[in-house]
């Protein structure tokens, strides 16, 4: 089972905190790759928080291509944190790059000539 765990007092969204926490469990081998997550619901009820939390985090996860969603399977652990992060950032990124005015053709082409 996973130690999880979140803080209501902090100002960081639940689903942030609860994906922080996975990340940080297969991070540290708590979930492996190959392994299933417990279901959402499971995971819910352990943290105190609703689903719907629970599953945007998963949703967050499995975009960063930490875990994959399998129908009838649940969800399993596919990839580690590293990956997991530069996604994050990249996604970070283009977010600001966006805010700033640039397109993503022009942030790729800014990406291709940084050394």
């Amino acid at each position: 089972m996973l130690t999880v765990k979140v803080r209501k007092e902090d100002p960081t969204d639940l689903f942030e905190q609860v994906a922080t926490e996975i990340r940080r469990a297969i991070g540290a081998g708590e979930a492996r790759p190959g392994e299933r997550l417990p279901p959402a619901k499971d995971l819910a009820a352990i943290l105190g928080v609703n689903t719907n939390t629970v599953l945007r985090a998963l949703r967050l996860l499995r975009d960063e291509g930490l875990l994959e969603f399998r129908r009838g399977r649940g969800v399993s652990v596919v990839g580690v944190p590293e990956r997991s992060q530069v996604i994050s950032q990249a996604r970070d990124l283009v977010h600001y790059a966006r805010k700033q005015g640039f397109a993503i053709e022009e942030l790729i082409e800014i990406i291709k000539n940084v050394d």
